[in-house]
């Protein structure tokens, strides 16, 4: 018969014993507040978070097996009925270790992905910032921008200061560059002549 789990005293005495079930290393600790359930430590020093999904079958679990990174890679999870400590630790060996296991190559996949991304679009930036003394450089979500501004000295008083300014985005891996100018015409005009004659060369 599953064991009805309705108070954190029950659920943390399952867990305990279904740590003991996973191997003799694994440890418990609390799970979130305001929500029945329990983290177990395994011995490869994995987390499962064993909750209590619904409140009207309290032999019901949810088991979720954590990630380093949780943002771009969903956790994998299964649900068990709470027969005995020993049947939710068998599940979570023949069926949540395996969905661990390749939920844990997607992260590290994507991770290498976006790490060489970085170092490719940090290349791109730091040769463009190196044509544009005093560039600002700000680091966004897998793009870089740079900032170069340049306030010439007003001509006359009564002329306000005019501001030359560049914005350059480099993509995710450094595939594209995209630039805006803002300035005078005369500060403005030149770099676009000199873009152009670029392309026609």
């Amino acid at each position: 018969m599953a064991q009805q789990l309705t108070t954190q005293n029950e659920m943390d005495a399952f867990a305990e014993q279904v740590a003991r079930e996973l191997g003799t290393h694994c440890r418990t600790r609390p799970g979130y507040p305001h929500k029945l359930g329990r983290i177990i430590i395994d011995d490869e020093n994995r987390g499962l978070r064993l909750d209590q999904y619904d409140p009207r079958r309290p032999d019901r679990l949810q088991i979720y097996a954590a990630l380093p990174d949780e943002t771009q890679v969903q956790a994998p999870s299964i649900k068990v009925t709470a027969i005995s400590p020993a049947h939710v630790a068998r599940e979570i060996t023949r069926r949540l270790y395996p969905l661990h296991t390749q939920a844990l190559a997607q992260v590290t996949e994507l991770t290498a992905r976006q790490q060489a991304e970085a170092r490719a679009r940090r290349t791109v930036a730091e040769t463009v910032a190196a044509t544009l003394p005093g560039a600002r450089i700000e680091e966004q979500h897998r793009r870089t921008r740079i900032i170069w501004q340049h306030t010439p000295e007003p001509t006359a008083q009564h002329h306000p200061a005019q501001v030359d300014s560049l914005s350059v985005t480099v993509g995710a891996a450094g595939e594209q560059v995209h630039v805006e100018a803002g300035g005078p015409p005369d500060a403005v005009l030149p770099m676009l002549t000199a873009l152009t004659r670029a392309y026609r060369e």
